[in-house]
């Protein structure tokens, strides 16, 4: 069974796997996708247990500067384009090292908010080196690439209260 994720608007539910996600987003950033997948997952979980929350009461801040992952909260959530999602250096957690600082997102919906934080044992220093390289050479690329899909496929397979913790 394929896990998705669902919003309500306008009196409909809407529902949203990695797939459509990624479809979205168009691909290469497969990890920031699945990252949005299940922040969204497990913020809903904790905010909105019961129901479907409305898509458009969604807000996202976070110190994770990917495109995949903003294009998977804009895909579910239409935050990017109604203004409901940030970029914030200021929820940069040095405290937490160089493979989690940036993996900080609070999500707000209605009146709730949770602030999520990634677990350690996911990212690896290969892919941070990597993805922080400037200039990458074709070959790096690639190699990112791959790095990017393996990551996603660990995210995928874990259950979002397995990923993140809620500070």
């Amino acid at each position: 069974m394929t896990e998705t994720i669902t919003v309500a608007e306008h009196g409909r539910e809407l529902s949203f796997g990695f797939e459509d996600m990624n479809r979205y987003h168009g691909g290469g950033s497969p990890a920031g996708v699945a990252t949005a997948f299940k922040v969204l997952q497990r913020a809903f979980a904790v905010l909105s247990p019961d129901a479907a929350p409305p898509r458009r009461s969604i807000t996202v801040r976070t110190a994770f500067r990917g495109p995949g992952a903003r294009d998977g909260f804009e895909a579910v959530a239409r935050a990017v384009s109604d203004g409901r999602f940030t970029v914030d250096r200021s929820l940069v957690r040095s405290d937490l090292g160089r493979l989690r600082e940036d993996f900080v997102f609070t999500v707000d919906i209605d009146a709730g908010s949770v602030t999520l934080v990634l677990r350690d044992g996911f990212v690896t220093e290969e892919f941070i080196d990597l993805a922080r390289t400037p200039d990458r050479t074709p070959k790096q690329e690639h190699h990112l690439d791959e790095l990017k899909a393996q990551l996603a496929a660990r995210i995928l397979a874990t259950p979002a209260a397995g990923l993140y913790d809620i500070v």
